[in-house]
């Protein structure tokens, strides 16, 4: 990540930002990346490194797909151009690929939620949609000690070998 920023705190291409609490509430299925529109200061806003997705989630509208409740904030040098910094942002993806994510959302009862966002190799602020179902308590117990056990199995296999 240090080589992804330059100077000046900006991040040219790389992490933005990342939604960690995710993967642990939501069981991923598959993964999609997906464009968004955004007007300048928001762009800007994103180099810094200061939005929130912690509490975003992606849905149909007018037969697009939307992220909602993704906080960016205001551009502070951009006096001239406000923005709304949780206003829904249009995600751009094919005609196909929005259709199967409305029909995985509606009958299958999935939940598209966006796990980061990031700038491409030219520049482009692209956001990753994991398509998951919800945890109960149970999974969430299961997933704690899967993940605790990976870490003592890699500690015991280090100090060994």
């Amino acid at each position: 990540m240090a080589e992804s920023k330059k100077k000046s705190g900006l991040i040219s291409h790389g992490l933005a930002a990342q939604n960690r609490r995710a993967r642990f509430d939501y069981a991923i299925k598959e993964t999609v990346e997906a464009g968004i529109v955004l007007r300048g200061p928001e762009v800007k806003s994103l180099r810094h490194g200061r939005a929130t997705i912690t509490e975003a989630w992606a849905g149909e509208r007018e037969g697009e797909l939307y992220l909602f409740n993704c906080y960016i904030p205001e551009y502070q040098a951009g006096v001239l151009s406000r923005f709304e910094p949780r206003a829904p942002r249009k995600l751009l993806l094919h005609k196909k690929q929005i259709g199967n994510l409305i029909a995985q959302t509606t009958r299958l009862g999935y939940t598209l939620v966006p796990l980061d966002i990031h700038f491409n190799e030219k520049g482009m602020a692209k956001v990753v949609l994991g398509v998951g179902q919800g945890r109960n308590k149970a999974d969430k117990r299961h997933a704690i000690a899967d993940r605790d056990w990976k870490r003592d199995k890699a500690r015991i296999m280090r100090d060994k070998g």
